[in-house]
């Protein structure tokens, strides 16, 4: 079975909060006994003493990207914090798009999670009833950026599958 799998040099779970993407990634690593990165903005915001600002943004998308290094699954990536910072304050730091720019020709595959699974409250989530606008940013983000990807949802297998695993 093992000479079956063609993990790419990275795979991305991406979506809107509270979608399974940490769920999915640890799965993920735990199948193909990989390491992963975790969502650096969670450790940043929780050990934040105060409310967090525009500029935080981009400290947390360069720890983000340094955490990306040696890892095959990512919790998230710099497409995130994009799509976060124009939803809430209109536009991203041009640093944070250079990057995402540069990324489009790594050899990374994208596991959009849908929202469609119950949302469940924590001290960092913001947008219990705007999971399905960001969705459509993620896709749209995706889309523009020519990045090969697969929708993930709660009633369906992952459609990658037979590419990677068959």
């Amino acid at each position: 079975m093992a000479s079956k799998i063609r993990l790419p040099m990275k795979m991305v779970i991406t979506g809107p909060e509270c979608s399974g993407k940490t769920t999915l990634s640890k799965k993920i690593a735990d199948y193909f006994h990989v390491k992963r990165n975790l969502e650096y903005a969670r450790f940043y915001l929780n050990k934040l003493t105060r409310e967090y600002k525009k500029n935080d943004l981009l400290h947390i998308a360069k720890k983000q990207l340094i955490s990306e290094i040696d890892c095959k699954i990512l919790d998230t990536d710099l497409i995130t914090i994009k799509i976060w910072s124009e939803y809430k304050y209109g536009d991203c730091h041009h640093w944070i798009k250079d990057q995402i720019v540069k990324q489009q020709n790594e050899n990374r595959v994208y596991l959009l999670c849908k929202p469609d699974i119950k949302w469940e409250a924590d001290k960092l989530r913001e947008h219990p009833f705007s999971r399905n606008i960001l969705y459509e940013l993620y896709e749209k983000e995706l889309n523009t950026l020519n990045h090969e990807y697969y929708v993930v949802d709660k009633n369906n297998p992952i459609k990658f599958y037979k590419k990677y695993l068959d």
